[in-house]
């Protein structure tokens, strides 16, 4: 029987190569590439021409029944997670350090156990002590909710086996280690080994298991998204340390909608659901001033409204400046592109800043107006009208094209008290609405009708 070639994998970005070398060719990292060995050997290979059993096969029109859901008691998690926790599923949660994902996972078990759910918190990161405090902090300390400090893996397994949990989390993927794997916890062999060996218990014995992981400097869970594609559920804890906003972003959810969003506020008591984000996003604006616009968009199945804001400023340097928070840099330098070879509105020499308040990330491409309209304002320092949305597409042509769920968009800008929304022609808009809505064409159209120029 021949031997299986090694294989040797980038413990950096899990780039895999045939052989070792001192520098990863995929992100060239040094000394980070080790052997790595397979999970098992299994029963050996079987004779050529060997049979293997028949697997069950159904037809496409068979019913299921709506696989059970177990809700939290919190809303807005229950909301991400498609509707509560499905029996026997794996969810892993990811987020930078410190942004608050055990406080988040702390209150999501205890709301699951005071539902009625068997439930374990494993940490692999803080002493029992710590969890026991920060419980105490939180008013969760009389929430039946068993508590476990390990790191080891086949111990972990044997507790769950012995105790048949409802739910157990995992803090964190990263702290856990199995013996029959040859590396260091934290390594692509061992976070592969973990999360198989506890997504494969979940699906056997019918447990959930929540996952937590984390967050490399590039934004990714570690682990180069080798656990993401096991799970059956991924969530992003997301914000700004400097603000109190946080946002649980749905990324993969085989059990209900992706992109969905719950948003919470950071208390001294701990995370406080909001049930009105538009409101809180907004709450902070005063009177009208340039360079901000309010952009109608849409999280998941929820409509939310948040405030663009931009800064437009001569430039002392060579190469001007762009800095973007909240929104991609790519997309903001194809909207200034549009606007000077379309409007003939240069911003050469100029430095541009982009924000979106609260620390709200917009990834939708129906955010172009709005931030065309924040920087045309920043330009000409004229400001927008306070009770106008913006919102639409921005082709390379300048033309304006419709984007999905205008009806939802305007309902919600009408509901917070706005009475004018300037949006695409084409766009569906239904009867009935108490509010006023402006079509532009294409942007050399908006710059002339709100800005007087063109």
């Amino acid at each position: 029987m021949s031997r299986a070639s090694p294989s040797f994998t980038c413990t950096a970005c899990g780039a895999s190569f045939r052989k070792w070398a001192g520098r990863c060719d995929a992100c060239g990292a040094w000394n980070t590439i080790v052997e790595e060995k397979p999970l098992s050997a299994g029963a050996g290979p079987r004779a050529l021409g060997a049979r293997g059993r028949s697997i069950a096969l159904g037809a496409l029109a068979e019913a299921d029944a709506a696989p059970p859901r177990q809700g939290s008691g919190m809303a807005e998690l229950d909301r991400v997670l498609g509707g509560g926790l499905v029996a026997a599923s794996a969810v892993l949660v990811g987020g930078d350090p410190g942004i608050g994902k055990s406080t988040l996972l702390l209150q999501a078990v205890a709301g699951f156990a005071r539902q009625g759910m068997a439930a374990l918190y494993i940490s692999g990161e803080e002493a029992g002590a710590q969890v026991r405090l920060r419980a105490r902090r939180l008013g969760l300390a009389d929430a039946p909710v068993r508590l476990g400090t390990e790191t080891s893996l086949r111990d972990i397994l044997t507790t769950l086996e012995t105790e048949r949990p409802d739910l157990v989390v995992i803090d964190s993927i990263q702290t856990m280690w199995l013996d029959s794997v040859d590396s260091a916890p934290g390594s692509v062999a061992q976070l592969r080994a973990a999360a198989h060996e506890l997504v494969s218990f979940a699906k056997r014995r019918g447990v959930s298991v929540i996952l937590v992981g984390h967050v490399t400097k590039e934004g990714q869970i570690a682990g180069p998204r080798v656990i993401e594609h096991m799970v059956d559920t991924v969530l992003y804890f997301e914000g700004e340390r400097g603000h109190q906003f946080r946002i649980l972003r749905a990324v993969k959810n085989r059990f209900g909608p992706a992109d969905e969003i719950g948003v919470f506020e950071m208390t001294g008591a701990g995370l406080a659901e909001v049930a009105n984000p538009s409101a809180l996003f907004l709450s902070d604006r005063g009177a009208p001033s340039p360079g901000a616009a309010v952009f109608a968009g849409i999280e998941g199945t929820r409509p939310l409204l948040t405030e663009i804001q931009a800064l437009v400023a001569p430039s002392p340097l060579g190469t001007p400046r762009r800095t973007v928070v909240g929104l991609d840099g790519a997309r903001l330098s194809t909207i200034l592109a549009v606007l000077e070879a379309r409007c003939a509105i240069p911003f050469a020499g100029m430095d541009v800043f982009l924000n979106v308040a609260g620390g709200l990330r917009v990834g939708e491409p129906a955010a172009d107006l709005a931030v065309a309209a924040a920087l045309l304002s920043a330009r000409e320092d004229v400001a927008l009208p306070a009770d106008t949305v913006v919102f639409g597409e921005i082709s390379l042509s300048g033309a304006l094209r419709p984007v999905g769920q205008t009806e939802n968009r305007l309902k919600e800008a009408e509901k917070l008290g706005f009475t004018r929304a300037i949006a695409p022609t084409r766009s569906k808009l239904g009867a009935g609405f108490g509010i006023e809505v402006q079509q532009m064409p294409d942007l050399t159209g908006f710059v002339g009708e709100v800005f007087g120029a063109g």
